[in-house]
This record gives C-alpha cells, structure tokens and sequence, in this order.
C-alpha cells in the first residue's frame, strides 16, 4: 500500500528535515522510512507530526483537488481550454 506523506509534506510546504526533527530521527532514517513500509505507530507519529489524521496517510486524491496549505480546506482545480 503507497502512502502520501511526500506528498502532503510538499501540500504543507514541508521538508523531510522538518519531519525528521519533528520525530526526534534522522534524515536519513525519515528518507529509509518513506521509501519502506513504516510500523503503525511510526505511521501516527507521522500523521501527528503533519496535523493529520491517520487516514489522511493513505487517502487518494481525486484528480483536480488540492489542499490550501494554510487553511487546510480541499480546494477544486478546473482547468478550461482558452477558447481560440
């Protein structure tokens, strides 16, 4: 099972760094953590440390949602052809 933590960190505006301090580890040890398969509770200190749910980890993304980094509201991206 994939899960998103790249991916919400890059949402938030984060680094890997900021994640590996927030969890008292290594950047490496955080960089071997993302590319493995984390334990359930690595998994919600994680979430805890990314003011997420657990859930949110491995939630899929519909096509054309993203997240405000800010207010953290799902916000709808339409994309329209200029008309010619």
């Amino acid at each position: 099972m994939n899960n998103r933590i790249k991916e919400i960190l890059k949402e938030k505006g984060l680094t890997q760094k900021f994640l590996a301090d927030a969890l008292g580890v290594s950047t490496n040890s955080i960089s071997m953590t993302l590319s493995g398969n984390p334990t359930l509770g690595t998994l919600q200190k994680i979430a805890e440390a990314l003011g997420v749910p657990l859930s949110e980890l491995f939630a899929e993304r519909e096509k054309g949602v993203i997240t405000c980094p800010h207010c953290g509201k799902n916000i709808v991206v339409e994309a329209t052809k200029p008309e010619e």
